[in-house]
């Protein structure tokens, strides 16, 4: 997949997945999408992949929509095919990975790109990096779960005035009102996203998966519902190689060798 606008690197465990328009700041059109979808999937089933690292080629993470393609009459699939076959999936396939999915923003998130990057589990940014809400300079209103996960991270009334206003967050002022995990010093980015990437391939990967579908469906269960599955999923784990693992490894005051099962 190196020469397409998609690029997967497995590594250590790790995939990372590069958002790869560099050219128009890694802007998503149709084709784009849908390698996504693919690459997402195909990382999903792969057994050797414990971890995920999406990020962007060049100067931006991404700029959202590619406009030249909704503007172009013979391009543009329109709002409707954009939002239901394009964004909406990339996000559901995001939070459905039973696989712990980094964002190493790399550079501008703006719109789309953003917001995808916010519905990832850890969200990390070096210092020269600006998120943005662009939607209503342009006349929309937030997509790909913006209204969604923002609201959530930093707050409803946070939320509403960026999503407006259309406001330039450094990251610096992201990290401080919650919205990302860090920010990274750029110097150190790159070794500092694979180390956290290895963490996490190395970590007992079926307990992360049921955390993450904890913290999932707590968005809109009920506090009942939501200690049942904990009970439930708690029983899965226990029940796990993983568990019986890091028991031992306690005992026996050695570090824990996890497989993931």
């Amino acid at each position: 997949m190196s020469n397409n606008s998609i690029l997967l690197k497995i590594e250590n465990k790790v995939a990372y997945i590069t958002l790869n328009r560099p050219e128009v700041f890694n802007s998503f059109n149709r084709e784009m999408a849908f390698l996504l979808h693919d690459t997402l999937d195909a990382c999903e089933k792969n057994e050797e992949v414990r971890a995920i690292v999406l990020t962007g080629n060049g100067k931006a993470f991404c700029a959202g929509q590619d406009l030249k393609e909704v503007t172009d009459p013979d391009l543009n699939p329109g709002f409707k095919k954009i939002l239901e076959e394009h964004y909406n999936p990339i996000i559901t396939r995001i939070r459905n990975i039973k696989k712990p999915v980094i964002a190493a923003v790399n550079g501008v998130a703006a719109g789309a790109g953003a917001n995808i990057a916010l519905a990832c589990d850890i969200v990390v940014a070096h210092e020269k990096v600006s998120f943005i809400q662009a939607f209503s300079l342009i006349g929309l209103v937030p997509d790909s779960a913006g209204t969604f996960f923002l609201p959530r991270l930093i707050g409803f009334q946070k939320a509403l005035a960026l999503a407006m206003l259309g406001d330039k967050i450094s990251a610096e002022e992201a990290d401080k009102m919650g919205m990302i995990y860090k920010m990274i010093p750029l110097e150190s980015f790159e070794e500092d996203v694979n180390k956290l990437a290895l963490k996490l391939a190395n970590m007992p990967t079926k307990a992360l998966g049921m955390i993450k579908e904890l913290f999932n469906q707590s968005m809109t269960n009920d506090l009942e519902a939501q200690l049942a599955l904990e009970s439930k999923l708690q029983i899965e784990a226990a029940q796990s190689e993983d568990y019986a693992e890091g028991v031992a490894a306690f005992i026996e005051k050695r570090k824990p060798e996890f497989k993931g099962k």
